[in-house]
């Protein structure tokens, strides 16, 4: 399989450490358009954090491999002082029929290390439970220690959450956030105070820029204006820039053809498909000028789609469909800017198309 796309989807960190990440997203004073830190996404265990450039972050635990019944916790928690813990609860949706019944009852119970916790409030816009402030803090205080039981019940079905990753990426949480040793820290609070808790970042703003629409027929196989051989010497020098991230056979096949598409200013998209996998595939992408020379620049080797000005990349993470990455490009007159980055959560089973918006990368898109 594609080696850029089987590292995406192993829910690899990035490299750099996370405060150095935010350090360097704080610090840049560069154009919105320029690409900074990506925030972090961190897993351990049945538990996963992902931190957006903003600051905000989003921890989520699911129930063991070997649980039957799939759930998952998903906690919120904005950057700055004092900011409080959102939650909401996801129940598996695979042909679940409990789950089933408790939605349409609206009734869920949650019982923490045996104790009960009383009925937990139905959130209708999301579609899903949330907890009340008794239960959030019971739910809190219980997570980073050893052994805790976090269970949900409707009737004699039991959803099991796992404890196992909670302690290490609560503790992941806080650092990112600059809450360890406050009173507000999940994993180890103290006495620090919350002053010192890092402020939230603003989203960089993308100024979209409108692109002609699409004439009907098929995107062209040739750019305007171009001889026979300087199209050729175009496709070689296309082909050549994607390198090993083309799949061989397509190159040489029908798959691998070019098309392209009018941007502004005098500007084009073109495309090929670059590889394909069980379930997934992959467009290289490249801005280029209309005429010589054609400076292509290659935007990403993972497109999915590209429509009016957008390319949007959205891969399985494996068959079965219940967990996904996804990003998204946007047009800005000059270049396609990096707009968003995220995945759906772990494998678990919880919900087709994944349980989840778990970003560590968001913009503020403005225009058309």
């Amino acid at each position: 399989m594609h080696t850029r796309l089987l590292q995406r989807l192993r829910g690899l960190a990035w490299a750099l450490p996370v405060n150095l990440a935010f350090h360097a997203a704080a610090c840049l004073a560069a154009p919105a358009q320029a690409r900074t830190e990506e925030g972090l996404h961190f897993s351990h265990h049945d538990w996963e954090v992902a931190c957006d450039n903003t600051r905000t972050c989003r921890a989520a635990g699911y129930q063991a491999d070997e649980a039957e019944n799939p759930v998952s916790l998903l906690l919120t928690r904005a950057a700055g002082p004092r900011q409080p813990v959102q939650a909401q609860v996801a129940l598996g949706r695979y042909g679940d029929e409990a789950e089933a019944l408790a939605q349409a009852a609206n009734t869920l119970h949650l019982r923490v290390n045996g104790q009960a916790l009383g009925p937990m409030p139905w959130l209708d816009e999301p579609q899903r439970f949330g907890l009340t402030a008794p239960q959030l803090q019971a739910v809190l205080k219980a997570l980073p220690r050893a052994r805790a039981r976090i269970e949900f019940t409707h009737g004699r079905t039991v959803w099991a959450l796992s404890d196992q990753g909670a302690a290490a990426v609560l503790l992941k949480m806080d650092e990112a956030q600059g809450r360890v040793g406050t009173p507000g820290a999940l994993a180890r609070p103290g006495t620090r105070p919350e002053s010192g808790v890092l402020p939230a970042l603003p989203a960089p703003e993308v100024r979209a820029v409108a692109v002609p629409a699409p004439k009907p027929g098929a995107a062209l196989q040739a750019l305007p204006g171009l001889s026979a051989k300087a199209q050729a010497a175009l496709r070689q020098a296309l082909l050549a820039d994607a390198g090993d991230e083309l799949d061989p056979d397509l190159r040489a096949g029908s798959e691998g053809a070019l098309s392209f598409e009018p941007l502004s200013g005098g500007q084009w998209l073109a495309s090929t498909l670059c590889w394909r996998a069980a379930y997934n595939e992959g467009y290289c992408m490249w801005v280029l000028n209309g005429r010589p020379p054609h400076q292509p620049r290659l935007v990403t080797d993972m497109a999915s789609d590209h429509t009016r000005g957008v390319i949007t990349a959205s891969h399985k993470s494996r068959g079965l469909g219940d967990c996904w990455s996804h990003e998204r490009w946007v047009w800005n007159g000059r270049e396609f800017v990096h707009a968003a980055a995220s995945t759906t959560g772990q494998c678990k089973l919880v919900e087709p198309g994944g349980a989840w918006d778990l970003p560590t990368w968001v913009t503020k898109v403005v225009g058309p």
